[in-house]
């Protein structure tokens, strides 16, 4: 399998190329070349596999001969042995859906299932080829956690990463700050995520200083990064009862659009999906989008759900290349566009398909809280405030339509990463696990930087 950019302006890349590359040289996202399928038999066979079977299975469709066969499945085994549940992403009832736990990593967030997995293929890779890599990665609070925790006193590797001071949960920024490896580094930037996310990609366009420190990406527009997320989709099928496989909904509490992109990539690959229900809160250019047609955006606005306070989702260039029927040319008059602007219409043709693909709803914080509680009112199940828009967006859809099948509902996060908006909702905290009761004494260490880029380039340089 090779790997070609969205920006049309590379050679194809092997998927070892792509993996070490994070953002194509030529500014866009890297893409197989073509989207690998299973026929509903082999999807039924792999529905009988443990999660990491069913992960090589996955992957090795999209890396061919890249990686050798046992030593991507010592990788696997590696990377899912840190998890607290031999299913991975375990499926509960929940009121009438199903929620997925992506949570049971060591930082208790969705992103652990990449980014445990990512952490060890660098090293891998980086051995086989004996060179270095100095990660840059900007977080809205679960990708830096999840990547420092996978990256973390791993050879050859340094990891630098940009969070917004002040506007991540106080568990999240502990349970980054509270590593203090020689490789990990922890920069408190004075702005957003968004901001954060400007300055990695214009860092990253700065060719001659991305080969000069060989800088590689763990945020969402590293390919193997939606390559993981890609699985678990796969595994909620293999959960659920045999009936409710034929006709099924997934909710996906999104704010950088690579979780859902991962369904969409699924269901391209022959997965059963009916529909992917994208839910976002306040900051809502997505669910804007996909309920318009305009892509456009606005002031970034704190919530109680902070990882999706986002409004430029970096994944989006790579729904709108498909969208686009892989026309690079549009592709790329489209984000200048949109860069120029800050907003993009896109016409009623391609709007059409748009929503032949998705659903979408934006809920605010009331609704949040409101989630969270009835929900533990009912069944003394706790969901995060993340999880919450995604289960207010399952029950809003279930009002509306009466024969709705089965929904399953993405649980972003454990309730204790957010216990301040979960005390909010039901008057008191959930039970901190051990992971995050340990966090109350540690020593931190970050570093206050402004959202410029020259200087976290400097901050690299020394």
């Amino acid at each position: 399998m090779k790997y070609i950019s969205t920006r049309g302006r590379i050679e194809p890349v092997s998927f070892n190329q792509a993996v070490m590359m994070g953002l194509a040289s030529d500014g866009g996202l890297l893409l197989p070349e073509s989207i690998p399928t299973f026929s509903r038999d082999e999807i039924d066979e792999l529905a009988k596999l443990s999660y990491p079977e069913l992960a090589f299975a996955v992957f090795t469709r999209f890396i061919g001969d890249d990686i050798p066969a046992d030593d991507l499945r010592r990788l696997i085994q590696s990377s899912y042995a840190a998890f607290s549940t031999e299913l991975v992403a375990p499926l509960k009832e929940v009121d009438g859906l199903y929620i997925q736990e992506l949570f049971h990593g060591p930082t208790l967030a969705f992103k652990d299932v990449a980014l445990q997995f990512l952490g060890n293929l660098f090293e891998y890779l980086l051995q086989r080829e004996n060179r270095s890599l100095n990660i840059i990665g900007a977080t809205s609070g679960d990708t830096g956690s999840a990547a420092i925790h996978g990256i973390r006193g791993k050879e050859n590797i340094n990891i630098f990463i940009l969070h917004p001071h002040g506007k991540v949960s106080p568990v999240q920024e502990k349970q980054m700050t509270s590593v203090l490896d020689d490789n990990v580094f922890n920069l408190a930037i004075e702005g957003n995520f968004d901001d954060g996310q400007r300055v990695v990609k214009e860092i990253f366009a700065d060719l001659e200083f991305k080969q000069r420190y060989s800088l590689g990406a763990v945020n969402s527009i590293n390919w193997a990064r939606i390559m993981s997320q890609i699985v678990y989709y796969f595994s909620a099928y293999s959960q659920l009862p045999f009936e409710d496989r034929k006709d099924f909904t997934v909710v996906v509490p999104t704010g950088n659009f690579g979780n859902i992109f991962a369904g969409w990539m699924a269901k391209q690959m022959g997965l059963p999906i009916k529909r992917l229900l994208l839910a976002t809160n306040a900051n809502d250019i997505l669910s804007r989008f996909i309920n318009t047609g305009i892509y456009a955006t606005a002031q970034a606005q704190p919530t109680l759900s902070p990882s999706m306070d986002i409004q430029r989702a970096s994944n989006f260039e790579r729904y709108l290349y498909y969208l686009n029927d892989c026309d690079t040319k549009k592709l790329e008059e489209m984000m200048a566009v949109f860069s120029g602007s800050g907003s993009l219409e896109i016409g009623k043709e391609l709007f059409a398909k748009v929503q032949t693909d998705f659903n979408a709803t934006r809920v605010d914080d009331p609704a949040t809280l409101a989630t969270i509680k009835d929900i533990w009112q009912k069944t003394g199940y706790i969901l995060d405030p993340h999880t919450a828009t995604g289960v207010c967006a399952a029950n809003r859809l279930r009002d509306q339509e009466s024969k709705i099948g089965t929904i399953v509902c993405l649980a972003t996060a454990h309730p204790a990463k957010f216990p301040d908006a979960v005390e909010k909702a039901i008057g008191q905290p959930p039970l901190a696990p051990p992971a995050i009761a340990a966090l109350e004494d540690l020593p931190c260490r970050f570093d206050l930087i402004k959202a410029d880029t020259d200087a976290v380039k400097a901050y690299v340089d020394e």
